[in-house]
């Protein structure tokens, strides 16, 4: 099991990457906004299984990775922290675009709201990066790296459908709220930039791990 020092902290950045807006939020609050909170729930159901298979072959071929390449831990460790600041930079960056501010869209079956939830997942390059760049900086080389990396990605998994599913059921009204507050929204950006940023630096600086 990792260390609950490693537990703390990646749920830490699963909360905050799973709040940075991107392709998978903006989609399930269309969804929740066109066709209702239910839709929504359908949509991240598809979601959800796209996060399974992301972090089955993450743990695999991470496994095998940091086995069979010298140095590959540093190089992962570096390219998380490389993303983590462009994520910051999102989050911070000039004209912003909030989430909630999105266009209706055709009503669609539930089998197609799944279906089109999990290609969205599929296809989102901030997912693929969390499990391929961010996953192995909790592992411990030491342990069983499969182990961790399984009880790593349930937890990301579970925060960021329980998040990401709070979201869905209150989406019309957060974005009634947001829509004449905007200095709520630059909040919420410079609080999301200012964590990931940090988080970053400290994964940068961190000495490789025995």
């Amino acid at each position: 099991m990792p260390h609950t020092s490693a537990l703390l902290a990646f749920a830490l950045v699963s909360f905050g990457m799973v709040l940075t807006p991107g392709p998978n939020m903006i989609y399930l609050i269309s969804r929740s906004i066109t066709q209702g909170p239910a839709a929504g729930i359908v949509s991240l159901g598809g979601v959800a299984l796209g996060f399974v298979f992301y972090m089955l072959c993450a743990a695999f071929g991470i496994t095998a990775l940091l086995f069979a390449i010298p140095y590959a831990y540093d190089a992962l460790r570096f390219a998380g922290a490389a993303y983590l600041l462009w994520l910051a930079w999102q989050a911070l960056k000039p004209g912003g675009r909030s989430p909630f501010q999105v266009k209706k869209l055709q009503v669609d079956s539930p089998r197609k709201l799944f279906a089109m939830g999990f290609v969205t997942n599929l296809l989102n390059p901030k997912i693929a990066m969390l499990y391929l760049a961010l996953l192995p900086q909790f592992i411990d080389p030491t342990g069983s790296v499969l182990t961790q990396s399984l009880t790593l990605g349930a937890i990301q998994i579970a925060i960021s459908v329980s998040v990401n599913a709070m979201i869905a059921l209150a989406a019309g009204s957060i974005a009634l709220f947001l829509g004449t507050r905007p200095v709520w929204l630059l909040l919420q950006r410079w609080l999301m930039g200012t964590v990931l940023a940090g988080l970053a630096m400290k994964m940068a600086f961190e000495a490789r791990r025995a």
